[in-house]
């Protein structure tokens, strides 16, 4: 059998237990001795000092124990301390952590008592130096010294401080009425279902924790702003009807060093504070909590995974309303463009501090790095400590016991228990109060620490989507019933309808739109607003006011045909796509516009769909060619985004030309090959004209779609799928022209229609798609 080897310089197990045995007699006699010169003690002080009986006891007594604490100091130096590693006794183990603790006190007075010395050794030679005028003098200088400093600490840091505490606000209950209930939150019925779990644990989980469960701590809120984080955070304070401490992620943020830290634990201090008078438990709400939680520097940034195309919106995407072209004419709602729009909302954090004191501290962080501002970690790690040590006992009570304890295992006398009473004061139990925490964030989670998101913190997780079509229906049951309005509003056609055209609105946008409909209403002197009131404010807020500006008739006359061009070829071939709108009202810098609602919410697009695009992209051009002859500089938008679609399909998502159909007679053969040559070729030519090459700016002047164009086969098969695309638009058009000019007519007419209005009317016209024969010379356009 192998005999494992004692490390050096470690006794055996039984030589431990002897010098543990020897150790105990040790102190025990050397508790004896004290005790046997203490009369001698008591009677130099009282006989040959003079003092009296209480002051010479006490004498005794301090000068016996701290005989009996030098005795177990030069014991401990000269004699190896005993060591309890593997050893089971609970009584030996107990008498170790005295021993420890009679040592470390002794030492700490033992070094107090040496300084203390020092110093009045140095007092007196300065005595003896100068005098004992001069060194009266001094005392005052050196008392005010420490003052002075703090004073100028204050004057430098205190303004700073301030700012930062102010915008910490705290809510008792019955402070603050936020008006807002757990059902006035719409649109986000899996949000409001999680958030219900977690804070009825949070109000009454006493049984949950006794059958083994663990309250969460934190929640954390992620989605695009404006999907309702803040108001869902409100209603929780409503209905938990506890103090509720808020904070803006900005708030952290402050120009010196370790001030942000002292802005968390003054945020920690409140909470608690609160807690206690209100039962016990205490919300802190963190808005926008990314700009203190990001990834610490020493994690590296989040990974991205590998490098794809995403979504055409990362690309194409102009003005407020996310168009897909320049000329901002052509909107189509998806999920991808509702998470970008949204996104766009997002509100730039701004430091609360004046211009002034950021340029101090960056010219003193040149001198000295690091001393200003800090980088926002040390307000992260503080945030993280102070939510790990919600649950610590009490500060003051811990020191305070630990001192009286230790202060009586060091004076020897006073056992740690007799029988099964203790003569010690129990540890205390850690704070019976609550702190939950609640962080709302506009960034993927992946940009946050994950120390921060980890369980134990903010380990649950609650995403908030953008509202879709049925999200804002039920957003709109909300808003339109709370304003005096006409009752075709409450048809559900109707509500429907509003639901259908509010593309990309938050809650807040069309509460506002639900207040504007009624100053409409009002302005006019009725007490209810209606459906063209509704509208009104719609495209008010949407790009603003419009400009009543009259075009030039024959203009106005093209723009209406352009448009109409855009909702032919979209009603056509877009079959997974209604239109909402179509307009030539100037809004901003667009004359026009046709707007698009995707049915249904999608993650990827096929070839098929995604060639029915371009087919909507290159309506307009191919109207006004078959009514003009000529395209106009309007076109410009569109053919760029045109371009940026293909390049994407062929250089991204590996989708090439449509095959090329010549019929039965054409299908075998030399001949076959020949022609579909031929007719590519043709579709190229076509395509390379319609080619945006400006590579100045916008889409044509990044990756990846720069890169796709450079490549000469990429760029032949992005021309031909514009060629195949053109054709199909201008095929559409030229067969269904009495349809472009009745919609032109009602569009000059109307200027502007929606909704139910745009469905009805295209569904009336009764489009055909023909059949192209490529062979024939009639079907190629001119271009």
């Amino acid at each position: 059998m192998t005999t494992v080897a004692e490390p050096v310089g470690t006794p055996r197990r039984d030589q431990s237990a002897e010098l543990i045995v020897q150790w105990r007699r040790l102190m025990k006699a050397a508790t004896i001795v004290a005790l046997l010169t203490s009369p001698v003690v008591f009677v130099w002080f009282h006989e040959r000092i003079g003092w009296g009986i209480g002051w010479s006891l006490l004498s005794t007594f301090i000068g016996v124990m701290a005989f009996r604490g030098a005795m177990d100091l030069v014991f401990r130096r000269f004699i190896p301390w005993p060591s309890l590693f593997g050893t089971d006794d609970a009584e030996l183990h107990e008498d170790d952590v005295v021993n420890r603790r009679r040592a470390w006190y002794w030492a700490h007075k033992f070094r107090v008592a040496i300084w203390l010395g020092v110093a009045a050794l140095g007092v007196y030679g300065v005595y003896l130096a100068i005098g004992g005028t001069a060194l009266i003098q001094i005392i005052p200088l050196v008392i005010t010294l420490p003052f002075l400093l703090l004073i100028n600490f204050a004057i430098l840091f205190g303004p700073m401080a301030m700012m930062g505490i102010s915008q910490i606000q705290s809510f008792e209950p019955g402070d603050a009425d936020w008006g807002v209930k757990l059902q006035d939150v719409r649109g986000q019925p899996e949000a409001k279902e999680e958030v219900r779990r977690v804070v009825t644990l949070w109000q009454s989980g006493e049984a949950f924790e006794s059958a083994g469960g663990k309250r969460e701590r934190g929640l954390l809120m992620l989605g695009a702003p404006g999907t309702g984080k803040t108001m869902l955070s409100k209603a929780i304070a409503t209905g938990f009807n506890s103090p509720f401490v808020s904070i803006p992620g900005s708030g952290f943020a402050q120009t010196f060093i370790g001030m942000d830290a002292v802005i968390v634990r003054y945020l920690a201090w409140k909470a608690k504070r609160l807690a206690r008078k209100w039962g016990g438990q205490c919300i802190v709400f963190i808005d926008e909590i990314d700009a203190v939680g990001m990834r610490r520097q020493s994690l590296g940034g989040a990974y991205a995974g590998a490098s794809t195309a995403g979504s055409i919106h990362d690309y194409l995407f102009y003005g407020t309303n996310g168009a897909l072209n320049a000329s901002g004419d052509m909107v189509l709602e998806t999920r991808a463009w509702r998470e970008r729009l949204f996104a766009q909302r997002a509100p730039e954090t701004l430091s609360p501090y004046p211009p002034l004191v950021h340029r101090i501290g960056g010219a003193v962080n040149q001198v000295m790095p690091g001393m200003f501002g800090g980088g926002g970690q040390l307000a992260l790690n503080q945030l993280l400590v102070v939510m790990d040590g919600i649950g610590n006992p009490p500060f003051l009570r811990k020191v305070f016991t630990n001192r009286f304890n230790t202060f009586l295992d060091a004076i020897y006398i006073v056992p740690r228990r007799i029988g099964k009473y203790r003569l010690r004061v129990r540890p205390p139990h850690p704070r019976s109060e609550q702190i939950y925490f609640i962080g709302a964030c506009n960034v993927p989670i992946e940009m946050l620490d994950p120390a921060l998101t980890r369980p134990g913190r903010m380990g649950r997780h609650i995403w908030f989507r953008t509202p879709t079509k049925q999200d804002r229906l039920d957003i709109l049951d909300l808003y339109i019933n709370k304003v005096a309005h006409e009752p075709e509003l409450d048809e559900p056609r109707r509500r429907d309808e509003l639901a259908r055209i509010t593309n990309g609105y938050s809650p807040a946008m069309i509460e506002q739109v639900c207040s504007m409909a009624l100053t409409h209403a009002h302005h006019d002197g009725r007490e209810r607003f209606d459906y063209d009131d509704i509208v009104e404010a719609m495209t008010t807020v949407e790009s603003g006011t419009a400009v009543n500006i009259e075009y030039v008739p024959e203009e106005t006359r093209a723009v209406a045909i352009h448009e109409a061009g855009h909702a032919i070829a979209s009603h056509a071939y877009m079959k997974g796509a209604e239109s909402t709108r179509i307009s030539i009202r100037r809004r901003g810098q667009a004359l026009g516009h046709h707007q698009a609602l995707q049915k249904e919410e999608r993650f990827s697009a096929w070839q098929s769909e995604q060639m029915s695009q371009l087919v909507w992209a290159l309506g307009a051009m191919a109207a006004e060619r078959v009514f003009y002859g000529e395209n106009s500089t309007g076109v410009g938008g569109d053919v760029q985004s045109a371009t940026a679609m293909a390049a994407l399909m062929v250089g991204a998502s590996a989708m090439g030309p449509e095959p090329v159909e010549l019929g039965n007679s054409y299908t075998r053969g030399e001949f076959a090959d020949d022609a579909k040559q031929r007719i590519e070729k043709r579709f190229e030519g076509i395509g390379l004209q319609i080619l945006n090459r400006t590579a100045s700016g916008g889409p044509m002047g990044e990756n990846p779609i720069a890169s796709v164009l450079a490549d000469p086969q990429k760029k032949r098969s992005a021309a031909i799928l514009l060629g195949q695309a053109y054709v199909k638009a201008y095929a559409l058009i030229d067969h269904n022209r009495a349809s472009i000019e009745r919609v032109a007519d009602v569009l000059v007419a109307r200027k502007e229609i929606h909704g139910d209005e745009v469905l009805e009317l295209l569904d009336s016209l009764n489009l055909e798609i023909p059949e192209v024969d490529l062979l024939e010379e009639r079907t190629w356009p001119k271009i």
